[in-house]
């Protein structure tokens, strides 16, 4: 536990080593690492390595009882993993409850050595994470909302490495600065690690080129603005002006919201500040403050014309040395909703979800996701039976006009359900937000994998008409996609990893409400497509 201040309020948080945010892994592709994670803190605690594949290591992926229990306060356990095939930009965070609003921090892996980027090699790289703070203790907004049916309390603020900046009271002197030298080129590695929504960033009066998502190279293009869900990465290229500009700007973030439920319409911004030539007097502090400071102009907060208009243009590189390798045929197809819903308000309590009569609850396929109290690839290694069912639906069990006018009936069904696939299975998998509730962007997380977004749009999703449209030679490859607002999104994945893969909304408020569901990738016949027996230090419920 550390004490941290920011908008003028201290609290207890949970830090990693006493750092907020947590400390920079640095890596390269190929590389194994070893981490062992000690808990001082009274909660239960578990690290996920997000986008990591996790290959034959699945003991090591960290989401609280789907591969292991928590650890609890005085344990330890030590995750040990290789990065095989990935470089670029990832991140770690907590994966129980909403403690990954304080633990979080950046995984960062460098090509192999000797092989360069397939862009021009940055001047300085610099990691740019974007959090949220909340001045009340997140676990107490969490529990609060789950016991009262209602939607949480929203954040305080958004911030940029654990800063919330000059637009918030209180916190200009807690402002992060991005200072560079006119004509350099800069790598930033930007990673959305916010709880619960979705960011739009710009820097005032430059464009920036995007080369890279969630540590996949994609074919650059320039942009102004980007979207970043949360679980997401992006890399970006900034070129600095090539001459003094007398003006300092803004690099600004703000949320891109689409649900019915209120959330935190605040920016969070940093400052990106140019060296002043030499035969300047030496600038002081002052003189910088006397400079005009250019804004961005940032999208409307419900701009779902530009979100999906930015994610078409994300690229694989599809090339020789980055090839991407789509499956072109399917042995197994899915078609999941995802979205909101309710549960009945339990008797002798009063509620305060829809209508003030229900709790809140959220989906895939209307299945609410309880999680267990034994992890299930403890569970799955072990055959224990009565921990999970195998029988989540591969499409709804009731269909109705998903993005039309919402159905009378939001009740949902809860249970502990996976779908089965064989070894090396090609999946194609179409999820569909529905307007239950709202129609809502989600952004959907896969364990385990990376996949190829074949294809997207709204409405609805017409198979006969949609099917012909998907990009199978050089779709995007990444770990988690946005399921547009009112619209659907398709993915290709081979269930080349035995374990097993949550798959979930990266919404926290979502997760807690049950959209979540995982896949059991069973072992292949050779000795490298098994899942070698647990750890000795699995830490135990």
């Amino acid at each position: 536990m550390q004490n941290v201040t920011r908008l003028c309020h201290t609290k207890s948080i949970i830090t990693v080593n006493g750092q907020f945010p947590g400390p920079r892994i640095v890596a390269r592709e190929g590389d194994r690492l070893i981490i062992k994670v000690v808990n001082h803190v009274p909660n239960n605690i578990s690290i996920h390595w997000h986008g990591i594949r996790q290959l034959q290591s699945g003991w090591a992926d960290g989401p609280a009882y789907i591969t292991q229990c928590p650890i609890q306060t005085g344990q330890s356990y030590v995750y040990n993993f290789t990065i095989t095939g990935q470089r670029g930009t990832l991140f770690w965070h907590a994966h129980i409850s909403w403690i990954r609003a304080t633990v979080y921090g950046p995984l960062v892996i460098f090509p192999k050595r000797g092989v360069p980027y397939p862009f021009p090699k940055p001047h300085k790289e610099v990691p740019i994470i974007f959090g949220e703070w909340f001045n009340a203790d997140t676990e107490a907004i969490i529990n609060q909302s789950l016991q009262t049916g209602a939607g949480p309390n929203v954040s305080d603020a958004y911030t940029i490495n654990g800063l919330p900046g000059p637009l918030y009271n209180c916190s200009a002197k807690d402002t992060f600065k991005l200072k560079v030298k006119p004509g350099k080129t800069y790598l930033l590695r930007l990673i959305n690690a916010a709880l619960n929504d979705e960011l739009f960033f710009s820097i005032a009066n430059h464009s920036v080129t995007v080369v890279d998502v969630d540590a996949i190279y994609i074919k650059s293009f320039q942009t102004d603005i980007l979207l970043i869900t949360p679980g997401q990465t992006t890399n970006i290229l900034l070129k600095a002006k090539p001459s003094y500009p007398n003006a300092t700007f803004l690099m600004s973030a703000r949320p891109y919201a689409t649900g019915q439920g209120t959330f935190d319409n605040s920016t969070v911004a940093g400052i990106l500040e140019y060296e002043a030539p030499a035969k300047f007097p030496r600038s002081s502090t002052v003189s910088i403050k006397k400079l005009p400071l250019m804004k961005p102009t940032l999208p409307a907060l419900n701009d779902t014309a530009f979100a999906f208009n930015y994610t078409t243009r994300l690229r694989s590189l599809a090339n020789a040395q980055f090839p991407a390798n789509v499956p072109q045929t399917v042995n197994k197809r899915f078609f999941f909703t995802v979205g909101l819903g309710t549960n009945p308000c339990p008797k002798n309590q009063t509620c305060q979800g829809p209508n003030n009569s229900t709790k809140f609850a959220a989906s895939v396929n209307n299945f609410s996701f309880i999680l267990p109290s034994t992890a299930l690839l403890q569970a799955h290694f072990f055959g224990q039976n009565g921990v999970y069912t195998t029988d989540f639906p591969s499409t709804p069990l009731i269909k109705f006009n998903y993005t039309g006018t919402p159905p009378n009936n939001t009740s949902v069904m809860n249970g502990t359900k996976v779908v089965v696939l064989p070894f090396n299975a090609s999946v194609e998998l179409v999820m569909q937000d529905t307007s239950t509730l709202g129609a809502e962007s989600h952004p959907l997380h896969l364990h385990g994998f990376n996949f190829f977004v074949i294809g997207q749009g709204f409405g609805n999703y017409d198979p006969s008409k949609d099917r012909k449209n998907f990009n199978l030679i050089d779709p995007v490859e990444r770990n988690t996609v946005g399921v547009p607002s009112g619209g659907w999104v398709a993915i290709r994945f081979r269930a080349d990893n035995p374990g097993v893969w949550f798959m979930h909304c990266h919404f926290e408020v979502h997760i807690s409400w049950g959209l979540k569901m995982a896949w059991i990738v069973l072992n292949g016949n050779l000795p490298n497509q098994k899942l070698p027996p647990p750890p000795a230090d699995l830490p135990k419920c």
